[in-house]
């Protein structure tokens, strides 16, 4: 086991523990353990002489708020000077970037950033109104204790035992104590005596005077909004709340999907909102127990540790005793259930009894390992790491393995039962609200704190024109202005090179599929203006090595191309493959599944779409829409996980080099960092001003980078950091004018949805929906776009927030030029959710996080071999 020095703790015993400090662990689990040189053993079960009422309280958990080196004296209007932290000491990502303000600086759209191109339309959102008194203000104050606490329940105890509290809304982590009335003098001093008999005085000191706006004040809306979910019978898990009492069961997959809501409180343009999405959480309905015996049926005891190792570690588990979830990180095969661990009182209980007299829970199996899950530190101390021990049996497995998601029936069954129709979606949220307004206790909490939970908002959108698709030989108005894939099979390309030497690859008993592929092969391309000449056969042995060592054999500097027909969808097939071409012999690749080209009544459109990829890959161009820009570069920025080696961040960058916004640059480089922040920005952009310096003859005028993949919390960072780097290669690129810059973050990730209203029904919105008021932020200069069409379920816009704008371009036209290249992407004839050179960048990022592993050859960068 590979055991670092942590403390370890048996998992469900910790629900009391962590909250009166006398051990830090986490609320519910299973018996929890601590280790440090040696096994330290320690029980924490739940205190049953704490009074109802503390179960009740709002408990500041990972939301918990310090105040760094609070005033002595004077009274703060707003939240300078204080750092709003979690209990580890890192400061809330999803509060971090609500206090960043940008629109400030954009001198062209700090007084107006909406558009006004195009037709109106009527929305519904899924967003409440959430009123508040006038002038209504959250009083920060800060709490001392002497003799000091270590227990937090305690402290909340005494404090809450004075009339001062019983009526006030509040809410209260043990130090810093928020409050919808203002008490009456600046600092309070309060005493109360323990049931030791020990006098503990308390000191409460206000701090700050918070605006409803403030991100302090937003936050502790969320968590009360937390504690009115948990009241509506739902568990949180992650950030959402989901409903296990009733739940969606697909008994032939063996699975069950949890309805639930994610919910946000934050502020939007002129007010507060509540926004709820509805949500799934996709739970196996097999124990981690089972999953392993069935590893055993299938490798043997031989390496069945390994195995077991390498498919649960990083898995994410639900124990449905106490509803909290877990992360694998470690087996340990030495400990069994009939161990014991010592109480705290000194005596020591079985994990067999502790669950049956815990939960009235049977084990079965007395010879299962434990799992080990590394618990979160709660607070900001140097305590040593935790552990929590989890019996397999009683452990669920979330979410779906990667070989489930390959299962298209699995998936097909799971999308039935997750993408709701607008209307379905809606009918929820009509529900939810109902469920708000109706509840006892959501109704008294949110008047305790002078809330009013209002109706669902509407507002207007707008439809932008649908763009006219640019052939060769004329100009193409889909019939569809969400794909143009049958207009593709009577139109030319703009322009593609002839392929005139390359291989096929295939098994031997695949010869007569790729005959008959390579007939319809040559036919697409022939119609759409792009010349296959016929290739060179090599028949290989089925299995990886056979391919590559083909590979090795057989590709030369002159081949254009290497088209591999796979027997089966192995991963190692592919991988092998593409890091052999993109890394150590540079040519572009084709690869294909024999049972994709078996599908005989498909074969004329799959080898249009194959056709389609490989033009591009030898540098050719499909099609264009109008840019009205002169000299325009537009840049995609991604960044992802290396799946190989998880301190490894793979960045890619994908820029255009022509006018016309049809050939591409792209670059990717693996950097070590535990942050998803680039630090290779100016290698790139250099490169890429280079290569449009070499095509053009000069420096582009502007420049438009869409940076995606980017978190919560990470908006100040790159503002501080990649923006900079941005600049410094466009303004060393030339002594004279240098190209005007603009940043603009890219999320496809946000809650907000939208709606149209016909016939009392709701659908989705028109393709090139712009909502850029009422739903975007005041201190940004965002929007909303709709860009993709949705055949089933409900469509997601995705959210653009300018960052950095030196070009000075009017909303009108930053909203036409992101909706034009959403109509750019080669690898689909169709609108897709993001601008072409982000889903470029990552489609990068991704087959070199999954199979390469290593930066790809330079010499590939003038083409779109990823595709």
């Amino acid at each position: 086991m590979r055991r670092a020095e942590a403390a370890v703790v048996p998992a469900g015993a910790a629900r009391a523990a962590g909250r009166e400090g006398e051990q830090p662990g986490q609320r519910g689990g299973g018996p929890q353990q601590s280790c440090g040189q040696g096994k330290k053993f320690l029980y924490s079960e739940p205190h049953k002489r704490i009074k109802e009422v503390l179960e009740e309280e709002l408990y500041i958990k990972r939301d918990e708020c310090h105040i760094k080196n609070p005033p002595a004296d004077g009274i703060s209007s707003g939240d300078a000077g204080c750092t709003f932290i979690e209990r580890g000491g890192k400061i809330r990502r999803d509060v971090m970037d609500l206090g960043i303000c940008t629109r400030e600086k954009l001198a062209h759209v700090r007084d107006c950033k909406r558009g006004s191109s195009g037709v109106p339309v009527k929305l519904v959102t899924n967003l409440f109104s959430l009123d508040l008194p006038q002038n209504w203000q959250l009083y920060q104050y800060h709490v001392a204790y002497v003799p000091e606490l270590e227990s937090r329940r305690l402290r909340i105890a005494l404090l809450y035992s004075h009339a001062e509290f019983s009526n006030k809304a509040k809410a209260f982590d043990g130090t810093i104590l928020f409050l919808s009335q203002k008490l009456e003098d600046k600092v309070t001093e309060l005493s109360s005596e323990t049931s030791k008999g020990e006098t503990v005085k308390m000191t409460i000191t206000l701090i700050m005077e918070l605006p409803a706006s403030s991100p302090i004040c937003i936050q502790v809306l969320n968590i009360i909004f937390k504690k009115i979910f948990k009241k509506l019978a739902m568990y949180q898990i992650g950030r959402n709340f989901y409903k296990p009492s009733e739940p969606v069961e697909i008994p032939q997959h063996k699975l069950s999907l949890w309805p639930g809501f994610a919910i946000s409180v934050s502020q939007f343009e002129s007010r507060l909102q509540f926004t709820a999405d509805v949500s799934y959480k996709v739970l196996r309905n097999e124990t981690v127990l089972e999953f392993m015996t069935g590893i055993c049926q299938q490798t043997g005891m031989s390496c069945f540790a390994q195995m077991c190792e390498k498919q649960l570690l990083g898995l994410i588990v639900l124990t449905r005793y106490n509803n909290k979830t877990y992360r694998i990180d470690d087996i340990d095969w030495s400990v069994k259930p009939t161990h014991t661990f010592q109480k705290q009182d000194g005596t020591e209980i079985t994990y067999v009894d502790y669950y049956k007299q815990q939960y009235d829970i049977t084990l079965s199996d007395l010879n299962q390992p434990v799992l080990v899950s590394l618990l979160k530190s709660k607070r900001n101390d140097n305590t040593e790491a935790r552990m929590a021990h989890l019996i397999p049996e009683l452990c669920f497995i979330t979410g779906l393995t990667r070989q489930a998601t390959t299962d298209f029936q699995l998936m097909k069954v799971v999308a039935e039962k997750t993408r709701l129709s607008p209307l379905g979606r809606q009918q929820c949220l009509a529900r939810l609200a109902d469920d708000i307004q109706r509840n006892k206790y959501a109704r008294f909490e949110l008047e305790t704190w002078g809330l009013h939970f209002g109706c669902q908002m509407s507002l207007t959108g707008r439809v932008l024109p649908s763009e006219k698709i640019l052939m060769q030989d004329h100009v193409c108005q889909p019939v569809s202005a969400a794909e143009w894939s049958k207009d593709m099979r009577n139109c030319k390309i703009l322009s593609a090179r002839p392929l005139n030497k390359w291989l096929i690859i295939c098994s031997n008993r695949d010869k007569n599929v790729a005959e008959d592929f390579l007939h319809c092969l040559r036919r697409a391309g022939s119609s759409m203006g792009f010349n296959v000449d016929y290739p060179k056969n090599i028949k290989v042995q089925e299995n990886p090595a056979a391919f590559l060592s083909a590979l090795q054999k057989h590709v030369d500097p002159d081949v254009q191309l290497v088209m591999c027909i796979l027997p089966s969808n192995q991963k190692s097939y592919y991988d092998s493959i593409k890091k052999y071409l993109n890394s150590f012999c540079p040519v572009p690749s084709q690869c294909a599944l024999t049972r994709t080209l078996n599908k005989q009544q498909m074969m004329m459109s799959i080898a249009t779409r194959i056709a389609m990829q490989m033009a591009c890959k030898l540098g050719g161009e499909l099609w264009a829409v109008e840019i009205p820009l002169k000299s325009l570069m537009v840049v995609g920025i991604d960044v992802c996980k290396d799946d190989f080696s998880k301190d490894m961040v793979v960045v890619g960058f994908v820029a255009s080099i022509n006018p016309r916004i049809t050939r591409w640059f792209s670059r990717c480089i693996l950097q070590r960092t535990t942050t998803d922040v680039a630090d290779c920005l100016k290698v790139f952009m250099t490169g890429a001003l280079n290569k449009w310096y070499k095509h053009n003859h000069g420096l582009p005028a502007r420049i438009v980078v869409y940076r995606d993949g980017v978190g919560d919390g990470q908006l100040k960072t790159l503002i501080e950091y990649e923006v900079p780097q941005l600049l410094s290669s466009v303004t060393e690129a030339s002594s004279n004018t240098s190209p005007k810059l603009s940043v603009i973050v890219v999320r496809k990730k946000c809650t907000p949805r939208f709606f149209t209203e016909t016939d009392r029904s709701v659908q989705n919105p028109p393709l090139g929906t712009v909502v850029d008021s009422e739903a975007t932020r005041p201190e940004w200069y965002d929007f909303y776009l709709i860009s993709r069409a949705a055949c089933r379920g409900t469509v997601s816009p995705t959210h653009y927030n300018v960052i950095y704008d030196d070009n000075g371009l009017k909303p009108d036209h930053m909203q036409r030029l992101t909706f034009k290249l959403c109509h750019l992407y080669y690898n689909w004839p169709g609108l897709i959710s993001i601008p072409a050179p982000c889903q470029y960048a990552h489609k990068l990022t991704f087959l070199v996080a999954q199979s390469i592993h290593k930066e790809p050859s330079l010499e590939l960068s003038n083409s779109l071999f990823y595709l």
